[in-house]
């Protein structure tokens, strides 16, 4: 997933940035992702999804997600 911030909102680089913190703990900078199977891709991101958050009240942006659908459909 590609994300790009808008220029008048600087605010949310920070998210941004935090992300990419993330995922460099388990594909460092010089990782050619073309050589990373899609078995290992899913595996991380199932394993950032399902990581709780302070930012989240220590909820796993998996279970927000889920809620905030939720919602919609109730809605």
């Amino acid at each position: 997933t590609s994300y790009f911030c808008m220029p008048s909102a600087p605010w949310q680089k920070g998210s941004v940035e935090n992300s990419n913190g993330r995922i460099r703990r388990f594909l460092p900078l010089d990782t050619d992702i073309a050589l990373v199977s899609d078995r290992e891709l899913q595996a991380l991101v199932d394993r950032l999804n399902n990581t709780p958050r302070k930012c989240l009240d220590y909820r796993t942006p998996q279970e927000v997600l889920g809620e905030q659908i939720a919602i919609l459909r109730a809605g």
